[in-house]
């Protein structure tokens, strides 16, 4: 009898935790912090009057990232559902770039990757004051880059310094850490991030690109494989699925 008792008892005490973890989200732990809560007071009601100017739904529950290295912008693209094409919210200016054209290979070589790679990290605590990490090295970059030090810690950050990573103003990321965190919250588990060498439209930033190709078969080879991810999303404001062959290759599937 007693052993039954305590088994009821168990039962119900970890019914009312998990009940308990249930209702405190991801969004409601990340404001629990300071500087989060903070930004929260005072941008989101500035957000949300950007989205009534432009008709959008409050809050987005899908949004896509993408960067431009050599044209320092950064696109941030919404949506309210899967079966929506994606809309344009805001460009960003990147404001600080090191290395240049062509991907990530090691650590140390101060690039910004160039590929298609997520949001896994909500860095609260930023020394650059808000950061969003992203999945470097990929599944892509651990089969062509560095086998022992093909580098880490790549993020998008504040305070418009940067060693290899992705550097907007303060105002900007606590916009973008915003809009993350409630696409998170409602299920985007994976953010996309989409980092791209050149705007392909521009020509003075084509030509730069192509003269850095020249002489480089396989930069050219990447490059090529690159565009047709952009040139996907250009031509349906949808994301397309991507693989990753035996050679690191991305493909569009």
């Amino acid at each position: 009898m007693n052993l039954i008792r305590l088994s009821l008892a168990t039962s119900i005490l970890l019914s009312c935790h998990a009940s308990s973890l249930a209702q405190n989200s991801f969004l409601d732990y990340q404001k629990s912090f300071n500087r989060v809560s903070e930004v929260f007071r005072r941008k989101e009601d500035t957000l949300k009057a950007q989205f009534k100017a432009q008709d959008l739904e409050w809050p987005a529950r899908n949004i896509y990232i993408r960067s431009f290295k050599y044209d320092s912008e950064l696109e941030v693209w919404i949506r309210n559902d899967v079966a929506q094409p994606f809309k344009l919210f805001k460009v960003y200016k990147v404001c600080a770039l090191a290395g240049t054209l062509g991907p990530k290979r090691m650590e140390g070589d101060y690039q910004v990757p160039e590929g298609c790679y997520f949001i896994n990290d909500f860095k609260h605590n930023s020394v650059y004051h808000l950061s969003l990490g992203l999945n470097y090295p990929n599944s892509s970059d651990k089969i062509l880059s560095d086998s022992l030090q093909p580098g880490s810690e790549i993020y998008i950050h504040g305070s418009c310094v940067t060693t290899g990573c992705i550097p907007i103003t303060n105002p900007q990321i606590e916009e973008l850490y915003i809009l993350s965190l409630h696409a998170h919250n409602a299920g985007q588990d994976f953010i996309p991030v989409h980092i791209y060498p050149v705007r392909y439209n521009v020509p003075k930033s084509m030509l730069y690109l192509e003269n850095l190709m020249k002489e480089d078969k396989d930069l050219r080879a990447f490059e090529d494989r690159l565009k047709k991810v952009h040139d996907h999303f250009e031509q349906r404001k949808k994301l397309p699925v991507i693989g990753i062959n035996a050679k690191g290759d991305y493909v569009v599937l």
